[in-house]
């Protein structure tokens, strides 16, 4: 009777999720939302990504964060460095399942979920090999691609972002990707958002080469009454700032450098258009379905889109918004005109968005997540 009980108490012990990435953890917003999915299981997760000399202190959360501190900061040493730390962290960290987000913690998952004999759970936010950042350098895509191809035909359990990137890995490597969409939950303050009247244009996330945000800044040449905030940071910032002094528009223009998750909110509201205007460059541009956009949605938001195909299936299908038809920064300033002062054209955005809004959210996406973890052994 007694070793029954002890056996009942060890089956019911939570599984141990270790969940890893390679940012410092405080803009990435799918991870945050798959650990809090994997919490109501009664899972343990531990996510752990690094430490950056300017990196902020974390608001709490209800899971367990470990950030770690490198030597280096960017390039091959970096990855290197990353994924040598990660793997001894994990070899020496107790774990029951293993959760690896995109190819460039794969490495150190993969040959510690080995050694370990956990399941391992790959989960691709990028079309990792067509970055704009790898395309036009041969010998570091040929690196990746070599991980890719050495790894992923070995991989039970995947999912990516969007239905287009997942036919790819199908079709190079013979492996089913589920999709988990970057949808945002269900907000319902959104809502309240609707009858909101303002001149201001919204652009978050990174500023990354290949982005649109260039066109964005020009489009203001045109709109003498407009602002364009631009919330967030990247490697290129210095060079929009400095596209914003050379167009004269920098009076129009606000940047307010990297905001956390948590703190987005209060500088979304003040938008009436967001803007997903990636160019068509590489895979991972065209196949993209950006977290932005479903941001947007959820504040009521219309948006303007780039026509790729993801994004614009998604914009046509609910009518929130415009697909962009050229890069042209005066047609995007027609655009966005029309969307802020077209006022039949409000009215059937704002009808549109809420429907949208209750339809693309994570409390739908989610059951998808659990369908993946309960082939692992997660009870929901």
């Amino acid at each position: 009777m007694h070793l029954y009980l002890h056996e009942t108490r060890i089956k019911k012990l939570p599984k141990r999720i270790v969940i890893s990435v390679i940012n410092d953890l405080v803009t990435d917003y799918r991870v945050h939302r798959t650990c809090n999915t994997l919490i109501k299981s009664g899972a343990e997760v531990l996510l752990v990504g690094r430490k950056l000399p300017k990196s902020p202190e974390l608001a709490s959360r209800p899971y367990k964060i470990r950030r770690l501190n490198l030597i280096f900061s960017k390039g091959p040493f970096f990855y290197a460095e990353y994924n040598i730390r990660l793997f001894i962290f994990l070899l020496f960290t107790k774990a029951d399942i293993l959760v690896s987000n995109d190819l460039d913690t794969l490495t150190a998952n993969y040959i510690a979920s080995k050694i370990k004999k956990k399941p391992l759970v790959f989960d691709s936010h990028e079309y990792f090999t067509e970055l704009p950042e790898v395309i036009d350098r041969k010998y570091v895509k040929k690196i990746w691609l070599f991980i890719e191809k050495l790894i992923i035909p070995n991989l039970k359990h995947c999912y990516t972002v969007s239905d287009s990137i997942a036919a790819e890995y199908k079709k190079n490597y013979g492996v089913t990707f589920a999709v988990i969409r970057n949808v945002s939950p269900y907000c319902e303050v959104g809502k309240e958002l609707l009858n909101r009247v303002s001149k201001t244009i919204l652009y978050q996330g990174a500023l990354n080469k290949g982005r649109g945000i260039e066109l964005a800044i020009k489009s203001m040449k045109y709109l003498d009454d407009y602002k364009l905030i631009i919330a967030g940071d990247g490697y290129i910032a210095s060079e929009l700032r400095n596209l914003a002094d050379k167009e004269n528009v920098s009076n129009k223009i606000v940047f307010t450098g990297r905001i956390p998750f948590e703190n987005l909110f209060n500088i979304s509201i003040q938008a009436s258009v967001g803007l997903s205007i990636e160019e068509d460059i590489g895979l991972n541009y065209r196949y993209a379905l950006p977290n932005k956009l479903f941001s947007y949605i959820q504040l009521r938001l219309p948006v303007i889109v780039s026509d790729l195909p993801e994004m614009s299936k998604i914009v046509n299908d609910y009518k929130i918004g415009h697909v962009l038809k050229a890069r042209d920064s005066f047609l995007l300033a027609q655009n966005i005109r029309e969307i802020c002062e077209n006022l039949n054209f409000i009215k059937e955005l704002r009808k549109n968005l809420d429907i949208a809004a209750r339809e693309l959210c994570w409390e739908n996406e989610e059951n998808k997540l659990k369908d993946i973890y309960r082939k692992i052994g997660l009870v929901f």
